[in-house]
């Protein structure tokens, strides 16, 4: 029998912070942990995705704190908050949504670990 996949889609959100874990790495003269995240991506995060949409948790299962995160999910479009969740693969956390009546997974971002938050409010364009 044949198994269901999801298809996994990189939004520009998550290329542009692709180029910019690309250009920091660089910089601090790591990039070959740039080309064994994206083999990772390839191998590991994206096939995991397909066939597992909802590996990772829910994101509002540990919902931010701040006034400033928590009114920046407000603003999201309706019930979009309730749609994210987060993968943790190595020293990288990634949000992303599934949109089940398209079999689809939307990659939305990614950052390092150690970083502060995600960027939420430029994930939607305004007034969606």
């Amino acid at each position: 029998m044949a198994e269901d996949l999801h298809r996994v889609e990189l939004t520009d959100s998550f290329l542009a912070r692709l180029e910019a874990i690309e250009a920091f790495l660089i910089e601090a003269d790591a990039g070959a942990a740039f080309d064994d995240l994206l083999d990772q991506l390839r191998s590991t995060v994206i096939p995991n995705l397909a066939r597992f949409p909802r590996i990772g948790r829910r994101y509002l299962d540990h919902p931010p704190q701040s006034a400033e995160a928590i009114s920046l999910l407000a603003a999201m479009p309706t019930g979009a908050a309730d749609s994210l969740r987060e993968y943790l693969h190595g020293d990288y956390l990634m949000l992303y949504t599934v949109a089940d009546e398209l079999a689809t997974v939307y990659l939305l971002t990614i950052r390092h670990h150690r970083q502060l938050s995600f960027d939420i409010a430029g994930l939607w364009p305004a007034g969606s």
